[in-house]
């Protein structure tokens, strides 16, 4: 029989004492983030239990309030796996009145793909430019979308945000560094995990910290958590 009753067992407390684990550990290694960014970052870690996001996210100027100020507007938001679209807050979404659309699956994409020789990432960017301009980009899994969204901006078509974070071994830190030299070039906002690091995962982090922000819901109280 097991008598240990859990000290926090209700999602609300136990989101709370997280975050309030993780800012007294960034505190002790010296890497406590500016307030701007506090949010983005504890959300972050709070998603990976991964202290290096505190080094390796990159803040374009004003990146959190520009893409605070961009969802308030209700702007939609796109992402290149239907993971990441799966993990981005439904409450979040509801309150600020946008919505979120992967093109990965939609045959025309596919088609596109086959016909230009590209990857699917590539040509769902291409799709997602022509069908939500200026929307908030946020890319966790593809650095192939990534070099579509550079070409994108260099012919002067921008996101209203890009949330840069694919993982991975090949292309991904030079199709991060490309697009994070466009978006200063350019004043994009734009948050990037530099390095091979990143995920869907993180990309749906990055997105609701930046909802909870805009739709001041960063306590889980605010999204109707007990």
């Amino acid at each position: 029989e097991c008598t240990m009753i859990p000290q926090h067992h209700l999602p609300a407390d136990i989101e709370r004492t997280s975050l309030s684990i993780i800012t007294a550990e960034l505190a002790e290694l010296g890497l406590t983030p500016p307030p701007e960014t506090a949010a983005v970052v504890k959300r972050v870690i709070h998603t990976t239990a991964d202290f290096e996001y505190a080094e390796n996210l990159v803040f374009t100027k004003n990146a959190v309030s520009l893409g605070v100020a961009a969802l308030r507007k209700g702007t939609p938001i796109v992402t290149d796996t239907n993971m990441a679209k799966a993990g981005i807050s439904r409450p979040g979404l509801e309150k600020l009145g946008s919505h979120v659309m992967c093109f990965m699956a939609d045959p025309a994409v596919a088609q596109r793909a086959e016909a230009q020789g590209t990857t699917r990432a590539a040509a769902a960017m291409e799709q997602a430019a022509q069908v939500c301009p200026g929307a908030v980009l946020a890319i966790g899994n593809a650095p192939t979308a990534l070099f579509a969204i550079a070409r994108q901006m260099e012919r002067g078509q921008f996101p209203a945000m890009l949330i840069g974070v694919p993982v991975g071994f090949v292309n991904v830190e030079e199709a991060k560094e490309q697009v994070l030299a466009l978006c200063r070039r350019f004043e994009v906002p734009a948050i990037l995990a530099m390095g091979r690091k990143g995920g869907s995962n993180v990309a749906a982090a990055i997105c609701n910290a930046l909802l909870y922000l805009a739709g001041d819901m960063l306590d889980p109280a605010e999204r109707g958590w007990q």
